[in-house]
């Protein structure tokens, strides 16, 4: 199985370069994983294939506005910094732009309230800075920071909750779990009218999501690690769902990625915290999931490997060549698909 077996032709004016004006307008694709039967819906029509004692998961992780522009003290080039994970009290790896000016001891000042001197030089643009400001730091960031929009948006995003969920709680991510983007707080509560339950969980977005897959034969891709998180009332709702006959309908690949992950490890779902590193292709069992809610992926990314391991890889590729042909909108700010 090779990297390219997941390519496809995407033309450029199908990258969605801004958000709907309403969240739940978006287009929703729906797939039947068995026999590869597409519908063309709109996405508040998602309620009508979702059935009382379902459980919905989301990730209710919230982005940092990390993407910080600022000077070398020294020579007052520009440097772009993406704050990526904290690894050390006040010392974080960000993605650095151009990382090649940035050596040991540069000293980066983004205004009066915030510099970083860089601690650790690594590959791919990798740097850790430790922080040094004083006051809180995520109101400082709140401030000075731009969301964190993946390289293939160019337009400005005027609002920065447009790239939160509305359910975002728990801060941490250096990019949003996009497919839970279409959902209003009226979506969800007509979806609990229904009888359907609501669970979160927590997986923080890292590296990975700015990263391709660089290598041909897929099994030698090595994941990025993430951490996750799973409360105890979580837990014990998605194993009642189980025990009851009810589906998990998983939003987003975030969200799947952190069941699975603790399906394998425990063989049922726990209150629990930790780091995964899952990269989920075909071949692989899904134990957690019964459904996904979820965006349209790049070309040869591990995303669209992972909705090809649920759906058959031939029934992906038919829907993702439907979804262009009828001008789908793909990607963070895109349309939706959901495999039931």
């Amino acid at each position: 199985m090779t990297t390219e077996d997941f390519d496809f032709h995407l033309p450029e004016k199908l990258i969605a370069q801004k958000p709907l004006d309403k969240r739940d307008s978006s287009k929703l694709l729906v797939l039947d994983k068995k026999t590869g039967e597409i519908e063309h819906k709109c996405f508040t029509d998602i309620i009508d294939y979702l059935n009382e004692g379902d459980t919905l998961v989301l990730n209710d992780t919230k982005v940092i506005p990390a993407r910080l522009i600022g000077e070398k003290e020294d020579t007052k080039a520009v440097i772009e910094v993406i704050m990526l994970k904290e690894v050390d009290s006040d010392v974080w790896e960000c993605l650095t732009k151009p990382a090649k000016r940035v050596k040991e001891g540069t000293v980066i000042s983004f205004g009066e309230k915030l510099k970083a001197i860089c601690v650790y030089v690594g590959e791919d643009g990798i740097r850790h800075f430790k922080l040094i400001y004083s006051g809180i730091l995520y109101e400082i960031l709140d401030e000075l920071g731009q969301m964190p929009l993946p390289p293939y948006i160019h337009e400005k995003l005027k609002d920065k909750d447009r790239y939160q969920t509305v359910y975002a709680k728990n801060i941490g991510s250096a990019a949003a779990p996009t497919a839970g983007l279409h959902f209003k707080k009226e979506l969800l509560l007509k979806i609990k009218e229904k009888g359907i339950n609501i669970a979160y969980i927590t997986l923080h977005v890292g590296l990975g999501t700015f990263r391709p897959v660089s290598v041909s034969n897929v099994k030698d891709h090595k994941m990025h690690s993430e951490f996750y998180s799973m409360s105890k009332d979580t837990a014990l709702l998605l194993n009642k769902t189980k025990k009851n006959g009810g589906k998990i309908i998983s939003v987003g690949t975030t969200t799947t990625r952190t069941l699975e992950t603790i399906m394998n490890l425990y063989g049922e779902f726990k209150e629990c915290n930790g780091f995964t590193d899952i990269f989920i292709y075909p071949g692989y069992e899904f134990k957690a999931i019964d459904k996904l809610i979820t965006n349209f992926h790049l070309p040869k990314s591990t995303l669209v490997m992972l909705v090809s391991a649920l759906a058959d890889k031939d029934n992906i590729m038919k829907a993702y060549n439907e979804a262009i042909e009828k001008e789908y909108r793909f990607f963070s700010f895109g349309d939706s698909m959901f495999i039931k």
